[in-house]
Formats: C-alpha cells, sequence, structure tokens
C-alpha cells in the first residue's frame, strides 16, 4: 500500500483530471464504430479510474459517474 499526501488544489486538480478521462471513455463508449475489443479495454480504464476518482472526490461525484454494472459489483 502506498500514501500521497496532497493539497485541496491538487486534490481539485486530480478530480478534473480524472472526470475528464472518465467522461471521454463514456463518450466513445456510446460510439457503435468503436470495436467490441476496444470498448472492453475502456471499460476496464474506466474501472481503474473510477477507483481513484472514488479516493478524491465527494460522495455525489461518485454517484454521478457510477455505471449501473458498477453499481450491481458493489452491492452483490
Amino acid at each position: 500500500m502506498l500514501g500521497i499526501l496532497i493539497n485541496d488544489r491538487e486534490q481539485k486538480e486530480m478530480q478534473y483530471l480524472i472526470k475528464r478521462e472518465m467522461d471521454e471513455i463514456l463518450f466513445d463508449l456510446n460510439d457503435e464504430r468503436i470495436d467490441h475489443i476496444v470498448k472492453r479495454a475502456m471499460e476496464e480504464r474506466y474501472k481503474i479510474l473510477f477507483s481513484l476518482f472514488k479516493r478524491v472526490a465527494s460522495p455525489g461525484d461518485i454517484l454521478r459517474y457510477t455505471r449501473n454494472n458498477q453499481w450491481k459489483e458493489q452491492k452483490g
């Protein structure tokens, strides 16, 4: 396990960067021209980014970016 100390400004910057990347992935996942295999890799990247995001974001933001399949995994 690793720890990191960041100030409020750095935390907001991390939130911003992660949100931008997750928004881009969500947008691309709706593009039907993208191959299923590529979308699966994008889903995996989204899961990693979301796990990082949960560490620095507010509960409201976390709910906004929670996807249906991730919600089911967390509950069950």
